[in-house]
């Protein structure tokens, strides 16, 4: 049975960095087939140097990847991406800077063929604020913001550190749900905007390219309740960003957890991949040691006629 198609809609008000964010990810793919979806091409300019051949409706770039042009019609080109040979490994869409996101995932969440997609959404330290409270501006970049599991906090070095402390508290309050994480220049690791790869790491400790950041994998026993565990991994205290992996349960029936932010998927699999999580988070708030105490604890537990 052919898993699931991972896709990622990437949303955010004009010029909040949406494009700069997609040439970083394109470029720091670590050998997935990407494939991105746009409005139109003049929507989001590849960088050129990318760029290996060029149609009216396809880009192909470095590595494999690929930018589609769907038009009107995205559920359609959804669709045609899913009978490409070979498949995309996952599916960035690029949403318009005045469009909703969470109205976009909720299309793509209704093919088949597709996991339940995640939001990450742009906002510009500088001007989000402001935007905000505009009489005109306001509603939309509010309805963005809380469509978001993951609010990437872009152009951090055209403000002060104080200013990047206020926003980053203003965005948190704003859509509690989501995980916050600060960047510039779009350097954000491409497993965090699109969470860890299909493969888990064989290093039991792996740190990013961006020093921002790190990963920690843990080993899990047989748990009582994988849906616990899935929603422990959504505690804020914890800086988890994004989270995936696979545990089994007392009967040995084997799932899949990935979590960004606050939103959890839960769904039973078969197959024997070893039954450990991948957590990632900024390396200055992933809290590993309660990571460690979480994982142990939730192990620890019989479940009920179970010795």
């Amino acid at each position: 049975m052919t898993p699931p198609l991972p896709a990622t809609v990437i949303g955010g008000y004009l010029g909040a960095g949406k494009t700069t964010l997609v040439n970083h990810v394109l470029r720091h793919a670590n050998g997935l087939r990407l494939a991105v979806l746009v409005n139109e091409f003049g929507a989001l300019p590849i960088d050129e140097d990318l760029i290996e051949a060029e149609s009216d409706k396809l880009i192909s770039i470095a590595g494999g990847c690929i930018c589609c042009s769907f038009g009107s019609d995205l559920t359609a080109a959804l669709i045609d991406l899913c009978a490409m040979t070979p498949r995309p490994d996952h599916v960035l869409i690029e949403s318009s800077g005045v469009a909703m996101p969470g109205a976009i995932a909720a299309s793509v969440g209704l093919i088949e063929a597709y996991a339940p997609p995640s939001v990450v959404v742009l906002a510009d330290t500088e001007t989000v604020q402001t935007q905000a409270q505009d009489e005109f501006l306001g509603d939309t970049t509010l309805r963005q913001l809380h469509d978001a599991h993951l609010i990437i906090q872009s152009k951090t070095d055209l403000v002060a550190e104080p200013q990047v402390q206020a926003v980053a508290a203003w965005l948190a309050d704003t859509n509690p749900r989501a995980a916050v994480v600060a960047a510039a220049h779009g350097r954000v690791p491409a497993s965090v905007v699109l969470g860890p790869g299909n493969e888990l790491p064989v290093n039991p400790h792996t740190a990013h390219a961006d020093a921002l950041f790190a990963s920690e994998v843990f080993a899990v026993e047989p748990v009582t309740d994988p849906s616990a565990l899935a929603r422990s991994l959504a505690d804020a205290e914890l800086g988890v960003v994004r989270a995936k992996g696979f545990v089994r349960d007392r009967s040995g029936q084997r799932f899949l957890i990935q979590n960004v932010g606050a939103r959890t998927s839960l769904k039973a699999v078969a197959g024997e991949a070893p039954s450990q999580m991948v957590c990632i988070g900024r390396r200055d708030q992933l809290d590993t040691d309660a990571l460690a105490r979480l994982f142990s604890a939730k192990c620890s537990a019989p479940a009920d006629g179970v010795a």
